[in-house]
């Protein structure tokens, strides 16, 4: 079997490199041809030794996943289902605006914490993601959606099709990275958002993003990767360690007694204990704040008094709130907050002195809005095939 180049961080190639008795900067050379122009076909990188062209043919490749699907959005929001293996299908989607393009990469098939209002999570879980699983979602987004661009279909928002309502508000996670500059890549900011709890694939997870962080893949900085977590908590103190990326975490309720009954994850890692851990992460984080992600569920969350409730909750993590409506999917068992309901919880954080803002929904029309990526999981916990419900699409097929 050839090794697939997409699994290498630059000093993990450059130690494979030197296994077959080549020099460390022939890696550096493969490593720039494969991430930063994105090439595959080794005949391409024409400044390689016709001999090494030959080795590398032999016993290496760059085979980033297959694509199974791709819908794109009424708003530009572009969705793809990758071909995992054995059944496996993972769901990554690209988030256009005007000054920027957002990946939202999935690091697992499934996710196993089984939060009640997520797609994902009602999937089940199969198996972690492979660095160059991960790596490939940003790999093949790039050539795509250059392809894309070459037949009419730009990776940018158009100034006729800017609105108030598809422009994402800055301190949503997706924002982070507005006002720099941007050299003309498809994609300019990453958030580990997919499908799965990025620190429980936490090596892969931190692999990948160093590739994509590497000044000679994707040079991106550490302020337009976002991780985000549903509070793993003796991970994110690993992750300060590691390698800090601006953190976005998703807590969703005020209090234990409703987290826990919505997220699992907190009777092993109560409130009090996470934002403990996200005041640490803060010393070395990108930036000066956390986002903190809340999905407002009709009835359940979404009462004044939670929101007052919130805010005495935050007040000692420096932050910014980022309000999520709620994206429906068949059986969540859940409903959208009324309108006027998220903006009365947006009013009352920011009356009590946060920045608190209500994250437009992208892409809903292929179901790819926060939340309802589902995937094709083949279910190792519960033994049985969940499939991706179907879009809109395709039920009108």
């Amino acid at each position: 079997m050839r090794t697939n180049l997409l699994d290498f961080t630059l000093p993990a190639l450059t130690d494979w490199f030197a296994s077959m008795g080549e020099k460390p900067f022939r890696a550096k050379q493969v490593f720039r041809w494969v991430h930063q122009r994105g090439v595959a076909d080794f005949d391409a990188m024409t400044d390689l030794a016709k001999s090494l062209r030959e080795k590398l043919k032999e016993v290496a490749e760059v085979r980033p996943p297959a694509i199974l699907s791709e819908h794109r959005s009424a708003d530009g929001t572009v969705k793809w289902l990758f071909d995992v293996g054995i059944g496996n299908g993972i769901e990554t989607v690209f988030i256009p605006e005007d000054d920027r393009g957002t990946l939202c990469v999935s690091s697992q098939v499934g996710c196993a914490l089984d939060c009640q209002f997520c797609s994902t999570g009602r999937s089940g879980f199969n198996r972690d993601l492979r660095v160059s699983e991960i790596v490939g979602q940003l790999w093949v987004a790039n050539q795509r959606l250059r392809e894309m661009a070459g037949e009419g279909q730009p990776y940018r928002l158009q100034p006729a099709t800017l609105t108030p309502e598809t422009l994402t508000p800055d301190p949503s996670p997706l924002g982070e990275g507005r006002g720099e500059s941007i050299d003309g890549r498809p994609v300019s900011n990453v958030v580990m958002m997919g499908m799965g709890e990025p620190l429980n694939n936490f090596d892969n997870v931190v692999a990948a993003m160093s590739v994509m962080l590497d000044d000679h893949a994707y040079g991106l900085s550490r302020r337009r990767v976002t991780l985000s977590t549903s509070g793993v908590v003796h991970k994110l103190r690993r992750l300060k360690e590691a390698l800090p990326v601006a953190l976005a975490v998703s807590l969703h309720a005020p209090d234990d007694e409703l987290r826990s009954h919505i997220m699992p994850i907190n009777r092993s890692y109560p409130i009090a204990e996470l934002l403990a851990a996200c005041k640490d992460y803060l010393e070395a984080a990108p930036r000066d704040f956390i986002t903190f992600e809340y999905v407002l569920l009709d009835g359940v969350n979404d009462a004044p008094a939670q929101a007052r409730a919130l805010a005495k909750l935050l007040r000692e993590v420096p932050c910014k709130v980022n309000l999520i409506p709620f994206n429906p999917f068949p059986g969540s068992g859940f409903a959208r907050s009324r309108p006027e309901a998220v903006t009365r919880f947006r009013d009352i954080l920011v009356e009590e002195g946060y920045v608190a803002m209500i994250r437009k929904t992208r892409g809903d029309d292929i179901d790819a809005a926060c939340g309802q990526l589902a995937g094709q999981v083949v279910d190792r916990m519960r033994k049985h095939t969940v499939r991706i419900h179907k879009t809109r699409h395709q039920e009108a097929a």
